[in-house]
């Protein structure tokens, strides 16, 4: 096996911009949403939640992000290591190492799994519960945030070749060829 490429997005475009990015790609993507749906349920009224629960749900949405990660190869029964601490003494985080290397397919379905589980689920659930479309919009913006690296990955992941393996190092993803 042959080291195609490493990737390790964190350290290519540093982590302020990250952060800086994702945040500026979450705002983006609540405006293109919110508009269509909001010209669609014109006549609705919304309904209040309150502010405790939008709190509540969005600081669990990091972790529930993680965890959809981590579905994917539950399913596909790899062997993974998962690890939780209490990030700011209340907030669950889940961390996960792949114990084997993974097919591309695999990888991929991986780093979609938050979007197929929490974003699709949101805009369709927005669009059929008129009264609560813009928290479900914010959810679905503030995950969109978050994938932001996700997709950064899958873009790099895109362009390897067919029938690679991708290991979790250390540093990043190896992607690796047999030659």
């Amino acid at each position: 096996m042959n080291c195609w490429k490493t990737i390790n997005i964190t350290r290519q475009i540093g982590i302020e911009r990250l952060y800086l990015l994702s945040v500026i790609f979450g705002m983006i993507s609540f405006i293109f949403l919110f508009l269509p749906y909001s010209i669609f349920h014109q006549e609705e009224a919304i309904k209040d939640i309150g502010m405790l629960p939008m709190i509540v749900i969005m600081l669990i949405l990091p972790m529930l992000h993680n965890l959809a990660h981590i579905i994917p190869l539950g399913i596909l029964n790899n062997k993974f290591k998962l690890q939780w601490k209490l990030k700011y003494r209340f907030i669950p985080m889940f961390s996960y190492q792949t114990m084997t290397s993974l097919s591309k397919k695999t990888t991929m379905f991986m780093w979609l799994a938050p979007t197929l589980l929490i974003t699709a689920p949101c805009l369709v659930l927005a669009a059929l519960f008129p009264g609560y479309y813009p928290y479900l919009l914010v959810f679905a913006a503030v995950n969109i945030g978050l994938s932001f690296t996700d997709f950064l990955y899958i873009k790099q992941f895109l362009h390897a070749p067919k029938k690679c393996i991708i290991e979790n190092a250390r540093d990043g993803y190896d992607i690796l060829i047999k030659k």
